[in-house]
């Protein structure tokens, strides 16, 4: 299957990394000393790093203070939680904003996981089948900036920001709560939510940090949140500065809701879209954690990283949960015919891609209709139905004899579109695919598109055959079925499969998880037959911080806020 890069897309996905400190101190490596001899009875090799970030050393009492500082590959689009879905936008907002429910975090949250925890929600029900209604926590108070000065959150802007967010036509947030008919604010302290039918991942839904909590005296001040002088939310850290395209500084929120928290003062986000600069950087000493996506290095700068930093260089293996994609238009031919759509797949070669790529080396995992990413919801590609299963074995013979059945024996020509705006490593996972489609008969008439473009029209679903483009989005599984609904908007392909449909509504109605579970196994296997899309691999990277980091675990998705609000730093 068409596998995954290294890098996030311009303006899009971009990529996160880390933040700055002093050299390691001789007091610091004492204890990093001692560390290593507890380490060496535990039988840890030198490789593996210490799990979590856990050094085998007695507890410390939590420090104070400090600056949080991380790279990122490119600037924000911009401050709009409501206009775009750019990791280069929701990472810097999930320092400053918060959302009614959140992803739980810290270093015994398994990477892949996704347990929810109330945010400025203090507690929720459901009542019926689709109506649900939280209580808030009282006494939160916005950021003490202009227009806002630190008045307290109240019901009603939670109302707001949610019709802000659903009347927000053509964004890609806007479907993430669809299923919402109406948002009532009983009192000041409670919001009702009346569904249009029933969907068990709608608290699911509300744990995206598209679905950040906006305040109505921005929007009314500046006409939306596109400016950076415009976010001023409730989260742990203000947005004090931005230097456009160089760094944006935040400073600690000294009326923040969680009793004592943050326990840093500032988080500094540098901007640097070199990836040797970056690493560079990060080896002197001046950024916290690895300078890659999801907080890691390169494995072939790995060996590197260890030797300047040394053997306690914390690390964790993480699957990250982005992925490639490649959608056909299956109203048309030759794509109709699923043994053209099967010789596709057939045609990839994800371990070629996996090896070629700079953050995983080879190591990864292939993708069936749910990322590998999501664990507790993947079904692992040896469970798919043999016809499925082989799909994903690179068999350019096999393709090539598939496309003969289906009337080709000559081959098929096929205009793909893409864009370079994900980056060179994207471009080189590109190449790799069309070397191997056309190896199985498969002649790719390639049409790069500038990135703004491709992303106004290709990703509306306006492209002539086929388009390579990245996917990510929302951490539960459901949002991943959505664009196989007929008539959706994401639902690109036209893919109109009735029994695919009932098992999608079906698992949204089953509340008990074990049996829900086993709906989207079954809708997984089903799809790995049907092949409406196919799917790249996810990279394992290694996720990698400095010794004196403690309390943070790297997880999936851009809140990178959530994960450092109770990280602090042992200096």
């Amino acid at each position: 299957m068409f596998s995954m890069l290294g890098c996030r897309g311009a303006g899009e996905d971009p990529t996160m990394v880390s933040r700055v400190t002093a050299p390691l101190s001789r007091r610091t490596l004492l204890k990093l000393g001692g560390a290593a001899a507890a380490a060496s009875t535990l039988g840890l090799g030198p490789d593996e790093g210490l799990a979590n970030g856990d050094a085998p050393s007695k507890p410390v009492a939590v420090k104070r203070g400090g600056t949080f500082r991380l790279r990122m590959n490119q600037p924000p689009v911009h401050f709009d939680p409501h206009q775009t879905a750019a990791y280069s936008t929701m990472v810097p907002l999930s320092f400053a904003y918060n959302r009614l429910v959140k992803v739980q975090n810290g270093s015994s949250v398994a990477p892949g996981t996704q347990p929810i925890e109330g945010d400025l929600a203090d507690s929720w029900d459901r009542q019926g089948e689709t109506v649900y209604v939280f209580k808030l926590r009282k006494g939160i108070r916005w950021h003490l900036k202009p227009p806002v000065n630190g008045r307290e959150l109240t019901a009603d802007d939670v109302k707001y920001t949610y019709e802000r967010l659903l009347a927000t036509k053509g964004s890609s947030n806007q479907p993430i709560l669809e299923m919402v008919d109406k948002v009532e604010a009983p009192d000041k302290y409670t919001v009702k939510f009346t569904l249009k039918e029933p969907n068990v991942w709608f608290v699911d839904r509300l744990a995206s940090t598209s679905t950040w909590i906006v305040a109505r005296e921005c929007v009314e001040k500046h006409g939306d949140l596109t400016k950076w002088e415009s976010v001023v939310g409730t989260g742990p850290w203000m947005l004090e500065r931005y230097e456009p395209t160089t760094k944006m500084t935040f400073v600690r929120n000294p009326n923040y809701f969680q009793s004592g928290l943050p326990y840093v003062d500032a988080v500094e986000l540098t901007v640097d879209p070199d990836p040797a600069s970056a690493f560079a950087t990060f080896l002197a000493g001046k950024y916290d954690f690895g300078p890659e996506s999801g907080m890691a290095v390169r494995r072939s700068d790995l060996g590197a990283a260890k030797k300047k930093i040394g053997w306690y260089l914390q690390t964790r293996e993480l699957l990250i949960d982005f992925g490639g994609l490649a959608a056909m238009k299956l109203d048309q031919d030759p794509f109709k015919d699923v043994r053209v759509r099967r010789a596709i797949a057939m045609a990839d070669n994800w371990h070629e891609v996996l090896e070629h790529n700079v953050l995983s080396t080879g190591k990864g995992a292939p993708n069936p209709l749910i990322p590998a990413a999501l664990k507790e919801w993947s079904l692992p590609i040896d469970k798919l139905p043999p016809e499925g299963r082989k799909l994903y074995e690179a068999d350019p013979a096999g393709a090539r004899q598939l496309l003969a059945e289906a009337g080709h024996k000559s081959g098929i020509a096929i205009p793909v579109e893409t864009t370079a705006g994900y980056g060179p490593d994207w471009m080189d996972a590109v190449n790799i695919e069309v070397k191997n489609w056309k190896a199985a008969g498969l002649q790719v008439d390639l049409k790069v598109k500038d990135h703004s473009a491709f992303m106004s029209s290709s990703l509306q679903g306006k492209f002539d055959k086929m388009l390579l483009t990245q996917r990510d989005g929302p951490i539960d599984p459901d949002w991943y079925l959505t664009p196989l609904l007929p008539g959706h908007p994401l639902n690109w392909s036209g893919v109109n499969d009735p029994k695919l449909t009932e098992m999608i509504k079906l698992q949204r109605r089953t509340d008990k998880e074990k049996k829900r579970r086993e709906i989207v196994y079954d809708i997984q296997r089903h799809f790995s037959q049907q092949v409406y899309f196919t799917f790249g691999a996810s990279v394992s990277a290694v996720a990698t911080w400095m010794p004196y980091v403690r309390d943070f675990g790297p997880n999936i998705g851009p809140d990178y806020g959530g994960r450092l609000v109770a990280a602090w730093l042992d200096k």
